[in-house]
This record gives structure tokens, C-alpha cells and sequence, in this order.
């Protein structure tokens, strides 16, 4: 009796840790997201974060979906993918609106716009695609974006349906869907070096990267992923630890004279 009420608790313990990894794989790369959307939102400041933090993740898990449909993963990575879009999708709505609403200028840039209108109509009579690439991710509407990403998904889609038959396709679109995950720090690793600063940049954003990126790798391990998945985990893990030497350089030796405005900013964005 005493063996069979071990062995029940055994297996309701390793069920509980199950769900729990199962939660923590689900929602784990969304919550390093909380603090930083927080601090964008209550100082209205989105210059410390890089857009292309959201661009990089978005690529990656459009790329990671699509992969599944030549080679099966777990369901749960499916599901991870598709929360991670819509956390970015989030995120780049309020930094859209927080970067427009603080610029002086009043010229707008997006990535499908229109030259004529029809006066009675109010349609556009030709649309045309916004190509100067020094304003590429820079567009002054959410829905920018999201044309952006919509076109992105249908391009992709329709060459992997054409090509997903090829082995060396598959193989190759899921090295760059985990590939472009696993350069997901690498924006604000430049942006932080342009900028000489960490300032705007939550570090509990990076630290809590620096550990779902562990969990994450150690999952893939132990789970034996495809072996993409568990390499580039490594590398994202490596870009983690770059940025917190940033933290640690930037405090140490700081680049950048800061204002007095700006040291009571900083100090609202600490942590």
C-alpha cells in the first residue's frame, strides 16, 4: 500500500512539473516583454528599445510555424510561436504610437501608401510600396507592420508549399527560423553600443531572456529537439550574457553625459 501511495505521488508530481514546464515554454518568452512594455508606457519613451527586437522574433516564428509543416515538432512550440507574434505585434503597436506621438516632424512614413485620392470615393487610385530602406521598420502606423508582416507570411508560405517536398529546404528553413531567434539580442546589443548606453533598456527584460533562454535550451536537450533548435539556443544564451556585460560596462565606465533630466528618467526606468 505504502509503494502504490508513493507511486501515486510520484506521478502527480511529475505531472505537476510537466504543466509547469508546459506553462513556462507557453508564456516563458513572453514575460521578460511585461517590465519593458511597462517602462515604454509609463515614461512614453521607447528610444532605449529596438524595434528590431520585435521584427527579429516575428521572422523567426512565422519561419518556425512553417517549418512544421515539414517537420513535426511538439505542439507546444507551435503555440509558443504563435503567442510570441502576437506579444510583438503588442509591443510594436505601443512603440509605434508612443515614437509618433513624440515626433516633431509632421511627415509620415509607411509601407504602403498612396500618392492620389479620390476625392469623391476617399480611396486611393494608385498604392505603391514604400522601398527607402533608411526608414525600413521606421513607418509611422501600427497597420504598417502589419501589412509588412502579412506579406512576409504569404511569401514565405508559398515558397515552402512549392519547395517543402526538398528535404534540404525543410531542414534549411528550420536552421533560419531558430537561427533568427537565436539573434534575437543582437538589435539591442547595437542599439545599446550606438547609443554608448543601457539607458531605456529594462534590464529585467534582459535578465529574465538570460534565463528562459537556459530553461529553453535545456529543454530542447533534454526533449531532443531537432538539433537547430538546441545549437542556436546556445548562441542566444552566449548574446544574453553580452548584454548584461553592456550593463555591467556601460555602468562602470558610462559613455554617454547624461542630463539632469535624464538621470531623473533613467532613475524611473531602473529596473
Amino acid at each position: 500500500m505504502e509503494d502504490e501511495a508513493f507511486e501515486q505521488i510520484v506521478s502527480v508530481f511529475n505531472w505537476l512539473v510537466s504543466w509547469a514546464a508546459a506553462g513556462a515554454m507557453m508564456f516563458g518568452g513572453v514575460i521578460p516583454y511585461i517590465p519593458q512594455y511597462r517602462d515604454i508606457r509609463r515614461t512614453q519613451n521607447a528610444e532605449g528599445f529596438s524595434a528590431y527586437v520585435c521584427l527579429v522574433l516575428l521572422v523567426a516564428n512565422i519561419l518556425r510555424i512553417l517549418f512544421r509543416f515539414g517537420r513535426y515538432f511538439e505542439t507546444l512550440l507551435l503555440w509558443q510561436s504563435i503567442i510570441m507574434i502576437a506579444t510583438m505585434l503588442a509591443m510594436l503597436n505601443l512603440c509605434t504610437n508612443v515614437r509618433v506621438s513624440a515626433e516633431l516632424s509632421t511627415k509620415r512614413r509607411a509601407f504602403l501608401a498612396s500618392d492620389i485620392k479620390d476625392e469623391e470615393f476617399r480611396i486611393p487610385k494608385r498604392l505603391f510600396l514604400d522601398f527607402d530602406w533608411s526608414y525600413f521598420w521606421s513607418w509611422s502606423r501600427f497597420l504598417d507592420y502589419v501589412q509588412c508582416v502579412a506579406a512576409f507570411t504569404l511569401t514565405a508560405a508559398y515558397v515552402t508549399y512549392v519547395l517543402l517536398d526538398s528535404a534540404v529546404f525543410v531542414e534549411t528553413l528550420g536552421f533560419l527560423a531558430v537561427f533568427s531567434e537565436a539573434m534575437l539580442g543582437t538589435p539591442q546589443l547595437y542599439c545599446n553600443y550606438q547609443n554608448k548606453s543601457t539607458e531605456g533598456m529594462s534590464i529585467k527584460m534582459v535578465l529574465m531572456w538570460t534565463s528562459g533562454d537556459t530553461f529553453k535550451t535545456g529543454y530542447f536537450l533534454l526533449t531532443q529537439a531537432p538539433v537547430q533548435f538546441w545549437t542556436c539556443g546556445m548562441l542566444q544564451v552566449l548574446v544574453d550574457f553580452a548584454i548584461l556585460f553592456q550593463v555591467y560596462y556601460y555602468s562602470l565606465y558610462p559613455q554617454k553625459p547624461v542630463s539632469h533630466n535624464a538621470s531623473h528618467t533613467s532613475s524611473a526606468k531602473a529596473l
